[in-house]
């Protein structure tokens, strides 16, 4: 039986119930553009036996220029259900870095209405590493119905994110890395400034991941890890990253610690970091330079 109140499912647990009729694998690899990797042709290549491949730079909303917005709720339905991810099917979804892209997709079907969503623990490297069934074969799968009911207090847009720099009714946590959110590092994205929005907290999703297993780390590790980077676990809270992907991760992690009152800025980095009128912290070698200008 998969639990509802837990996100995430084991190797052992998928690969016992591969033929059991609701279930439904997806593989959600995601490469960054400054990354060499073609997700959809290593799919060809192997996945776990019948999982359908979910293009997270095609499913979104066209209309928007930044990289892989939120669709809209009929956009999404009417691409999920050629996957047979549809009405009554409990879907498990994994990529090849493991726990990178995966929540991502999680948590765009619980955007929309599908609580029976869950990611593999460990990925794809973990299930590989088990030496679990793999194969090559085209996946044709059946059409099937999914009712889209969209949440939007999942969802959170550039002007709530730059009124809540007054209000602080809401905590940002950032996924990205500390040399990143410091303003250290270059950012993948082409275009984008370096630094942070400010008032928010660093908790790098590549933190929530046990180095030596490859899974998430236990719920006392979660919850250390933000408490440790400031955050009040039992305030609201809105996750971000580069562009909407790893905090999806934080997400997750927060659900399983029971925090209910998670949104994601959809925009993220990609959005924020595009502007020169937005205003951007950096760590303190570079606190000359915030931008305060809106």
């Amino acid at each position: 039986m998969t639990d509802p109140a837990n996100p995430l499912v084991s190797t052992e647990w998928l690969e016992k119930n591969l033929a059991t009729p609701d279930v439904r694998v997806v593989d959600a690899t995601y490469y960054l553009p400054v990354e060499d990797g073609d997700a959809r042709a290593e799919y060809e290549q192997e996945h776990i036996p019948e999982a359908v491949f979910f293009d997270i730079d095609a499913i979104k909303d066209d209309s928007n220029s930044l990289p892989h917005m939120l669709p809209s709720p009929e956009v999404f339905s009417s691409k999920v259900r050629k996957l047979g991810l549809g009405d009554g099917t409990r879907i498990v979804v994994y990529d090849r870095k493991g726990l990178m892209s995966a929540p991502r997709v999680w948590w765009m079907f619980r955007v929309f209405g599908h609580r029976d969503v869950y990611v593999l623990d460990g990925g794809l490297p973990k299930w590989k590493a088990e030496q679990r069934p793999l194969d090559d074969h085209p996946v044709l799968p059946e059409e099937r119905h999914f009712t889209a009911r969209f949440d939007t207090t999942r969802v959170r847009d550039l002007n709530k994110i730059l009124g809540n720099i007054e209000s602080k009714a809401e905590q940002l946590v950032d996924a990205r890395s500390a040399g990143r959110f410091e303003g250290r590092d270059q950012e993948p994205w082409p275009g984008r400034q370096s630094g942070r929005i400010p008032g928010s907290y660093n908790v790098p999703y590549t933190n929530l991941i046990d180095s030596q297993s490859g899974c998430l780390k236990a719920p006392d590790a979660l919850r250390r890890q933000f408490e440790d980077a400031g955050v009040d676990l039992q305030a609201p809270i809105v996750t971000s990253c580069g562009s909407g992907i790893t905090a999806a991760a934080l997400a997750m992690a927060l659900d399983i610690l029971g925090h209910r009152d998670v949104a994601l800025y959809d925009g993220s980095w990609a959005e924020w970091g595009l502007s020169d009128k937005l205003p951007i912290e950096k760590g303190p070698e570079a606190s000359a330079s915030v931008s305060t200008e809106r």
